[in-house]
């Protein structure tokens, strides 16, 4: 996915679960703990640790739904 998708799709709504092409998943609750730059995608977890993405292994950003048990990272 290119970066202008992901910004575009993580300027919505949230929260997102962003999806990798090796099988992770990714919460990013709330647009603060997400940072899209030119070659990164940066998601900071509750606890402060970070995720380092490279933007063409994203495969999908999905809203997900409040009912659903806080699962994933």
């Amino acid at each position: 996915m290119n970066v202008a998708a992901i910004r575009k799709r993580l300027s919505k709504q949230g929260p997102f679960i962003v999806r990798t092409s090796d099988g992770e998943q990714y919460v990013v609750h709330h647009p603060e703990f997400v940072l899209v730059g030119r070659h990164n995608l940066v998601i900071e977890d509750e606890q402060g640790g970070i995720d380092i993405i490279d933007p063409p292994h994203v495969v999908g950003i999905r809203r997900r739904s409040s009912n659903k048990p806080k699962n994933g990272r």
